[in-house]
Order: structure tokens, then sequence, then C-alpha cells
């Protein structure tokens, strides 16, 4: 009924032709000599080993800085020790995943590519979208088709990516799209219906790693939007069918890790609607609403490339 654009008329450069602004050579390798004197830093890392110990959830949400600050093989060394048992990924994590498995960089300037209309037109991110189709076709969610991929292909630096090692140790990587968001949308091959269905199978993966929750930790790096919004659908679909059995999910952690000022105020206390901090969507969400029936939040204020590697060396001295 409406003019749509055409999206043949794109021109897609390789990436060969791109200017990267983050290398695989910025991934950090694993260790934290000065871990940050946070009490709350060391009370979450007890209360993942507690959890771990006794089978419940450890859910990580994360944002894509999370990967552009260099910190991979926290993540996948967090896997592998079995500390945590689900990772959600928004859209650019994905890509930035994929893109430095690939060829061993990732990230463009907006400001380099925007004006001449070239950001996001790389022809081999694109292939994202292919891999994802195929997958969906045969019932795989969108972060398993692509770990799949990664960990089976020709990917010179799958060791330092988390869907890869997601695959290899069966623990889900699930990927949360919303579409025109990121930068595969762009192109001719995105296939809006298998990318939809492909993220809403990881969705529903993710509603049942939350049935597992009672006792468990969620933690939220880097994402304030997507995290929040897509935990809270599915606690609430896991809390429906638990109320249903007679079950419970109420008594677990959640810690926030972000770089918004908000440890100058009680985090515990919801502020009105008539104060910016309400429409932080992890505040209200993660620290207040979902734990205000029996569980405990946490806030952790800082740069990625302190927050995790003390959260990692904590855990190290625990478990």
């Amino acid at each position: 009924m409406y003019p749509t654009f055409d999206l043949s008329k794109l021109n897609l450069k390789p990436l060969a032709e791109r200017k990267h602004d983050m290398h695989v050579s910025e991934v950090k390798e694993l260790g934290c000599p000065q871990p940050m004197e946070n009490a709350d830093l060391k009370e979450i890392a007890a209360r993942i080993v507690a959890a771990r110990k006794r089978g419940a959830a450890v859910i990580l949400m994360m944002g894509a800085h999370v990967i552009k600050t260099g910190m991979s093989r926290f993540i996948i060394d967090l896997m592998e020790k079995g500390l945590v048992t689900h990772v959600g990924f928004n859209g650019a994590c994905a890509i930035h995943d994929f893109e430095l498995a690939m060829i061993g960089a990732t990230t463009e300037s907006v400001a380099r590519y925007i004006s001449a209309g070239q950001f996001g037109l790389w022809q081999e991110t694109g292939r994202i979208n292919d891999i994802v189709k195929a997958g969906a076709e045969k019932g795989y969610g969108f972060g398993y088709a692509l770990g799949k991929h990664i960990f089976e292909g020709d990917y010179p630096h799958r060791d330092v990516s988390i869907l890869a090692a997601g695959y290899r140790l069966k623990v889900p990587v699930t990927v949360h799209i919303a579409i025109g968001q990121d930068i595969i949308h762009e192109h001719p091959n995105f296939d809006g219906a298998s990318s939809g269905k492909a993220s809403h199978t990881d969705f529903l993966v993710l509603a049942q790693s939350v049935c597992n929750l009672e006792g468990g930790v969620l933690l939220n790096i880097g994402t304030a939007v997507m995290g929040p919004e897509v935990y809270l659908k599915a606690l609430s679909m896991a809390r429906n069918v638990a109320h249903q059995e007679g079950r419970v999910i109420r008594n677990f952690t959640t810690a926030v890790f972000d770089l918004q000022p908000v440890t100058s105020r009680d985090y515990h206390v919801e502020p009105t609607k008539d104060q910016p901090q309400y429409y932080h969507r992890f505040w209200k969400t993660i620290l207040i609403r979902t734990v205000r029936d029996g569980g405990t939040s946490f806030y952790i204020e800082g740069d990625h490339q302190a927050t995790i590697p003390s959260l990692w060396a904590r855990l190290q001295e625990l478990s």
C-alpha cells in the first residue's frame, strides 16, 4: 500500500575496504592483577558459586560493548567452568562476535561511514542472514545456528567466539533481535521471517532457562534495553507456569553492571515518574520490580574492562 525501499540499488563493499576500530589483538587475556575492592562484587561471586552448587541457573544478558572492550575470553572461561549456564546476546553482539571470528577485526565508525551511506553495508557480514535462514529452516535458534557454523567452519579466530563456545559447551547463547536495529537488516538477503523465527526460538530457550532461576543469578552487563525487557517477559512466562505448578521463582539474585551513575542514591528505591532515572529500564526492572518478592539486587558501576575481570577474579578465588 506504500512505497518501499529498493534493496537492489544498494552497493555492498567487502570488509577489506572497511577501517576497523577493534582488532583481535585487543581481546584481553585472562587475568586481573588488581581486582576492584568492592564488597558487592565478592557477594555476587559467592552467590554465583552457591547457585551452581544447588543446580540453579546463572544467566548473563549482555550488550555488544562487552565484546568491543575485549572481554570475550572472560565470558567463555566462565562458561567453560560451568559458572554461567546461559548467555543472552542482542543482535550487535552476534555481529561483532561473528566478524571477530571471521577476520579478527570488528567495529566501524558511524561518523566515518554514515555520510556516504556506507555504514553497515559490508558483504561478508551479510552472511549471517544466510546462516540464520538456513538454520531456521532446521528449527535452530539464531545463536545456535551461528555458533554451530563458526565452530564447524573455517574461522581462524573462533577461539574468541562466545557463540562458538556455546555450541561447543552446549551452553545456550541466544540472540534477541529488534528488526531494523542491526546493520545486517539493511542487506538485500535479510529475511525478516526467518530471523524473527530464529530469535523467537531463542526467546523460548531463554524463558526455559529462567524457569530454573529460583536460587540462581541473573547478570545484566552493558544492556540497557534488550536485557531488561527480554528478561522481564521471560520471567513473567516462567512465573506463570510455576504458579500453576505450585512453585515460586522469587528467591534469586540480580546484578546490573553498567556505566550509569546510579550509586549516588539508593537503587533499591524506585524513582518516581517525574525523575529521569525512572526510565532506566535496568533500574526499575532488574534492580527493583522483579526482585521485590524475595530476591536481592546489586548494581556495579564501572567500565567493563574493570568490572568483568574483577568479578572473574573473585570467582577464581571461590571456585
